[in-house]
């Protein structure tokens, strides 16, 4: 069944989960300095996850504040200019995708729409399921570290390209559009009142990822008990207290292995691990391969 919304886009399909079957076109991280880039639309739909900075998008009349932290749903011919509002650059994470593996998709211009020679064949459609709300019914989502290591694996498999990316790349997807369907949207009586503390402390962790963050610090900066710190936690993150401080710094450990020249060993001490053995085992543990093999690759790459 096929129906049209907001102007014509995007065109949606509404069809059991057993026939979605998502197809990634492009998967990477970004830089993108100060400023406002040229109106277009896309052939597919974009995941954009700003890592770091802040960026706007201004979409069907609305501008769009995207905070460090959050993404932006970008569907299939829907018309939209993005901008870097922080300066002197923003950082992100970029997916392109269609629901149902239907578009062939070459190069980086295949997903952006000639609009002296736009296909109307080849927009792709959204999946519509009776279990949620459209995913384009919202374009702003506030997501959890989980999904964003989720969106980070997409990233590694499309980059490197082992034997059968193409399949976890998929199986990932499916991972990604469940979690974002899943997250509330529209539901400010559900906050809780401690959200503003845990943001907080979520910023803090992460803007200081080495300092040796335990479950009595999260408890007493929320002033609750240990168990019921941990459980906020975990209802906002997605991970335990714990859990968010490990991938913090496994966040960060590959950022700076992939963007500066600091020795594995400096590395190691940035993100919080004292004896550089202890961090190369917790780095193969997560990537499956050392620090300096991730280096490398991620250079040539």
């Amino acid at each position: 069944m096929e129906s049209r919304s907001d102007g014509g886009y995007p065109l949606q399909r509404r069809a059991p989960f057993r026939e979605w079957s998502p197809s990634v076109h492009y998967a990477r991280h970004q830089r993108m300095s100060t400023g406002v880039l040229t109106q277009r639309r896309l052939y597919d739909f974009e995941l954009l996850y700003v890592s770091q900075g802040e960026a706007a998008t201004t979409m069907r009349g609305q501008r769009h504040t995207i905070a460090a932290g959050q993404l932006i749903f970008l569907p299939s011919g829907v018309y939209h200019r993005n901008e870097v509002v922080s300066e002197p650059e923003a950082r992100f994470l970029g997916i392109h995708f269609d629901f149902f593996d239907e578009l062939d998709i070459q190069t980086e211009s295949d997903m952006i729409v000639n609009e002296d020679s736009p296909q109307p064949d080849k927009f792709a459609r959204e999946a519509l399921s009776d279990a949620f709300p459209p995913l384009s019914s919202a374009a702003v989502y506030t997501v959890p570290l989980v999904f964003v290591q989720t969106m980070e694996q997409i990233v590694q498999e499309f980059a490197m390209r082992p034997v059968g990316y193409e399949l976890a790349c998929k199986a990932l997807m499916l991972s990604l559009l469940a979690q974002l369907a899943r997250l509330p949207r529209g539901r400010p009586d559900a906050a809780s009142p401690h959200d503003p503390k845990l943001q907080a402390l979520m910023t803090a962790i992460e803007a200081e990822p080495a300092r040796p963050w335990t479950n009595r610090d999260v408890a007493g900066s929320l002033h609750l008990s240990l168990d019921h710190a941990a459980k906020l936690f975990k209802q906002a993150s997605g991970l335990s207290p714990g859990e968010f401080v490990h991938a913090v710094r496994h966040r960060e450990a590959r950022r700076l292995l992939r963007e500066t020249d600091l020795s594995v060993e400096r590395v190691g001490e940035s993100v919080g691990y004292g004896d550089i053995h202890y961090f190369s085992r917790v780095f193969r543990r997560h990537e499956g391969i050392s620090p300096t093999d991730y280096r490398k690759l991620s250079r040539i790459l």
